[in-house]
């Protein structure tokens, strides 16, 4: 008989330090959302996260490229903190040089790009979910990543929320591959990888006949300018 899953699972003990933002770990749960953004948005994430890493790098000026429903903002709001949202719904393309002319100088970008085609956000070919093969997904997310390094003041850094999937039964290392791509941009990983634990997920209350190891969490990567 199979032994029963723990349903509390104490986490290992920070070490105590100077940061502004101490509940910051490498792993992060937050079992709510918070009042940030919507929840009818499919693939949103909650806000916790964004508010604490904005709390520890204290940005005078946020950017957010993919603003989905307006997650990033919100947080921004309640902080006082100045922050220029964009979005392909509106006709912004993230990969599109041009759209950061007027855009100025930032300390922190968030990106929260779709997971491939793991959502198709619509049908706009500028969406990074309608990108047809894993290398044009690649491709165009390397070209938001160097149009927003171009906006980095010197202290300035790029978080980056994304997952690894199973697509059409080849798991895709989205992470793994991202912190590649990022290097060919001149950008390195400035902090530990964070991961962000899922919560409410509808893939949770699925039964499925197939055998897999279910996927938990996804990654949130720091990244900063420089070679490494």
């Amino acid at each position: 008989m199979r032994a029963p899953f723990p349903q509390l699972i104490e986490l290992p003990a920070a070490p105590i330090n100077a940061s502004p933002a101490p509940e910051l770990t490498s792993i992060h749960a937050a079992r709510q959302r918070g009042p940030y953004g919507s929840s009818k948005y499919r693939g949103n994430c909650g806000g916790y996260l964004i508010r604490d890493l904005l709390r520890y790098y204290q940005p005078a000026r946020v950017l957010d490229p993919m603003t989905g429903s307006g997650t990033c903002r919100d947080v921004c709001t309640e902080l006082a903190i100045p922050c220029v949202s964009m979005d392909v719904r509106f006709g912004q393309d993230a990969a599109d040089a041009h759209l950061y002319e007027a855009v100025g100088k930032i300390d922190f970008a968030w990106l929260h790009p779709p997971y491939w085609r793991q959502i198709v956000y619509n049908d706009d070919a500028r969406c990074l979910s309608q990108a047809p093969t894993l290398d044009a997904f690649l491709q165009r997310m390397r070209l938001v990543l160097r149009n927003c390094k171009g906006t980095l003041t010197r202290r300035g850094k790029i978080a980056v929320l994304i997952g690894g999937y199973s697509d059409r039964g080849v798991f895709q290392p989205l992470p793994h591959l991202l912190v590649a791509e990022a290097a060919k941009v001149g950008l390195r990983m400035a902090a530990t990888e964070i991961i962000r634990l899922q919560y409410g997920n509808t893939s949770s209350s699925r039964t499925y006949r197939s055998s897999f190891i279910p996927g938990l969490h996804d990654q949130c990567l720091v990244f900063e300018a420089g070679s490494l």
